[in-house]
């Protein structure tokens, strides 16, 4: 893991960023590399309404054309339209210039072919945009992981490591991971897929229906199986699982390696390895395409049915509305 004296911010001095795509991560990165001295400006459609939520943030809006003139433009927006958008300023940026990413999966899967007269990084922080705006203010940082996909100046890799630096991921609790598009991409879908973002939210659900068909109270059994949710992640975060297991009560201590024995057995293991290996291949990506090619047709359907749910009706009867 680098860390402070590790990312030299030298390779940034002088140059100019562009950020395109000012969601969640693009915001938090603008404005954390304008308060560390960076010439970054936000690249904007014609006509496009964030543009008034950039200038109330204090950064300098400019069209597509000027954003693809910077040294270095990264692209920010959600992974199923930067292909398009690579496409249309592909001819605007200059050789020898650089494009980067937070999330290794246009690359990886061939959804953008750089050209080839282009450095190509990514530089990855763990965690949301919001988290990463607030440790930055907090003069702390986030783990960020930097790969580099094409080198073509010989300075690519100094770059991402000092984009990273310029974000504070060398700073107080942080650091950056050197790794690659490939090993982002996969492991960050995996996770995505079979760990915190899809097992976990379903084993919530599966375990909330099972305490209310069986007769427990939907309000308790939200509270039992959903509430608790963060003072796991707290303890983990804070001692570890190990240290988690050792704060809570003998018996809670006991059910949960019973339970979690019974839990992920060598059928959730067997479904993991194969959830990964399905991953490694360009069947996601393409989905993902397709999906938004049909206006998120799955999606919709899914957030309507999460919405009307038993468990969310219980949430909002204990939050009183």
């Amino acid at each position: 893991m680098l860390t402070g004296a590790d990312l030299d911010p030298a390779p940034l001095h002088g140059k100019s960023v562009a950020i395109i795509g000012f969601g969640n991560q693009g915001r938090a990165q603008a404005l954390n590399l304008r308060d560390s001295g960076i010439d970054v400006r936000v690249g904007l459609r014609d006509g496009s309404k964030t543009a008034l939520v950039v200038a109330g943030e204090g950064l300098p809006g400019v069209s597509l054309r000027e954003a693809a003139d910077a040294d270095l433009v990264m692209l920010l927006a959600p992974d199923e339209h930067l292909p398009a958008i690579y496409r249309n300023i592909e001819p605007l940026l200059r050789p020898g210039a650089a494009i980067g990413f937070s999330h290794g999966l246009c690359i990886h899967y061939g959804l953008i072919t750089p050209r080839a007269d282009l450095d190509v990084i990514m530089v990855a922080p763990k965690g949301p945009g919001t988290a990463l705006r607030q440790l930055y203010e907090e003069g702390k940082g986030m783990v960020a992981l930097a790969a580099v996909a094409q080198d073509v100046t010989g300075q690519a890799w100094p770059l991402a490591l000092a984009y990273a630096a310029a974000l504070g991921s060398g700073r107080e609790g942080a650091g950056v991971l050197r790794s690659t598009f490939a090993d982002e991409a996969v492991s960050d879908l995996f996770n995505e897929a079979a760990v915190v973002w899809g097992a976990v939210p379903a084993i919530l659900e599966a375990g909330f229906e099972t305490l209310v068909e069986a007769g427990v109270d939907p309000a308790l059994a939200y509270l039992e199986c959903v509430s608790e949710l963060k003072l796991l992640a707290d303890l983990i975060e804070v001692r570890g699982i190990a240290g988690m297991r050792e704060a809570i009560s003998n018996t809670a201590e006991l059910g949960a390696l019973e339970g979690g024995r019974r839990m992920v057995d060598d059928h959730v293991r067997a479904t993991m390895r194969s959830i990964l290996a399905d991953l490694r291949t360009d069947r996601f990506a393409k989905e993902l395409s397709d999906e938004a090619a049909g206006d998120y047709p799955l999606l919709r359907a899914e957030r309507k049915r999460s919405r009307a749910a038993a468990l969310e009706q219980a949430r909002r009867s204990l939050l009183g509305g």
